[in-house]
């Protein structure tokens, strides 16, 4: 099968010029688009300290995606020295750059900084947008980072991109079964880790809001699990449900945040409940003398994915976000568990397990064309990136150790990678894009 993905420009120079950027992609091999990103230009002193890094960082955005190919700036001919010069072309040419990043840094006594940047189509000969600027905190230097590589990535692509986001998931220490787990939040590449609960109790299964301002996750506390809400900015917390005699998990956002979607065992059965937020009361969404978990909106709010074993074995199923009579999606060899709707609501992403092994795949809504991106000892728990077009999850080593660690792929299964984290992670969920 061949893909190809045209990268179009905002602004056209002329009828003349040459066709616009592309990335070909045959066969899910894709050959990255070579670009030169200078050192940025400090405009003063105070600039100086993040022109170098802001560049490293904007590079390092770009080539992670797997879309794109760094040119090192040994290789320059050109040195830009002014922000308003013309771009001599032909020295971009030469080295076969075909985007071209330059950019300047200015600092300010109240601890701001003001980044000015500008992409070029180097072979078309024309600018990709004019005015392009971002200021904040010098204090959050790498977030103003990403946000350029965020306009880079999307001037050429043509989609939004998903670097200016966070990542919340369960941090882990200890050997195996007796482990310490906790929430932990970060930045979308592993930066700027910062923990959200302590280690006392066990946690799992952390979900942005849509806002991506508060989290739901399942906590141990009591001895039992019940669900929880968290507001990442002040780490105040309250328990949403822990009725006597009942465990409920699994929590998850509708998308418009006002209400949430969770699985409640009570008698020895497991339904998914719909809770609203505001009143606290819940309402049975399904009601089978089987186990019903891991619910997941569609973007658009009508409709919920779901895991069930009411046809003997765990299966995936679509209902509608009202509740009523589900309709089975998956028909595969294997099991199939903790489905996830694409923020694009084009696809679900699944884990599934078959023949001792563990998968992470992606299928139409409708249950068409499935397609396993990974393949181990185990993967699962995937989470989607703000734009749909990458899957964080976890991996678990084999052996006594069984370490457990955070993997992203693209969605067609290439530019499969680890994520830096402090120690053992597990459970990631993406934010949305801005955070």
């Amino acid at each position: 099968m061949r893909i190809l993905i045209l990268l179009t420009s905002l602004l056209l120079a002329t009828a003349a010029v040459s066709a616009p950027l592309r990335i070909k992609i045959t066969e899910g091999v894709v050959e990255p688009l070579p670009f030169a990103a200078p050192s940025f230009i400090a405009e003063n002193a105070a600039g100086a300290e993040y022109a170098k890094m802001l560049v490293d960082v904007v590079a390092q955005d770009l080539t992670g995606s797997g879309l794109f190919r760094a040119i090192p700036e040994a290789a320059h001919i050109s040195k830009i020295t002014s922000f308003s010069s013309p771009v001599q072309y032909s020295d971009w040419k030469a080295i076969n750059a075909q985007a071209l990043i330059t950019g300047t840094v200015s600092g300010s006594a109240t601890g701001q900084i003001t980044v000015k940047f500008r992409i070029y189509d180097v072979f078309a000969g024309a600018e990709l947008g004019k005015g392009l600027r971002f200021t904040g905190s010098a204090d959050g230097w790498r977030r103003m980072a990403h946000k350029v590589a965020d306009v880079v990535y999307g001037r050429i692509t043509g989609e939004s991109g998903y670097f200016d986001s966070r990542v919340v998931f369960v941090s882990e220490t200890g050997r195996k079964g007796a482990r310490k787990k906790r929430l932990a939040i970060m930045d979308y590449d592993g930066a700027n880790v910062q923990y959200l609960t302590d280690s006392a109790s066990i946690v799992l299964a952390p979900r942005f809001s849509p806002t991506g301002d508060r989290v739901l996750y399942t906590s141990y506390e009591t001895g039992f699990p019940h669900i929880y809400l968290l507001d990442v900015g002040s780490v105040k917390r309250k328990v949403l449900q822990n009725s006597a005699g009942t465990m409920s998990f699994a929590p998850r956002f509708a998308p418009n945040g006002k209400s949430v979607v969770y699985s409640l065992e009570q008698g020895g059965n497991t339904d998914i409940y719909l809770m609203n937020l505001s009143s606290g009361k819940s309402r049975r969404l399904t009601n089978a003398a089987s186990i019903e978990t891991a619910p997941s909106f569609s973007p658009d709010g009508s409709q919920i994915v779901f895991e069930s074993d009411r046809s003997g074995s765990q299966q995936l199923y679509v209902m509608s976000a009202s509740g009523g009579s589900p309709k089975r999606i998956s028909f595969g060899d294997g099991r199939y568990g903790t489905p996830v709707w694409s923020p694009r609501g084009d696809m679900i992403a699944f884990t599934k397990q078959n023949k001792g092994r563990f998968h992470i795949g992606v299928m139409r809504v409708d249950g068409s064309k499935e397609r396993l991106l990974t393949a181990s000892f185990l993967d699962e728990g995937p989470t989607w990136s703000p734009n749909g077009r990458v899957i964080m999850f976890t991996r678990e080593t084999q052996g006594a150790s069984g370490a457990a660690s955070l993997y992203s792929v693209d969605i067609s299964g290439r530019n499969l990678k680890p994520v830096k984290t402090p120690d053992g992670a597990s459970d990631p969920a993406w934010s949305p894009l801005g955070r």
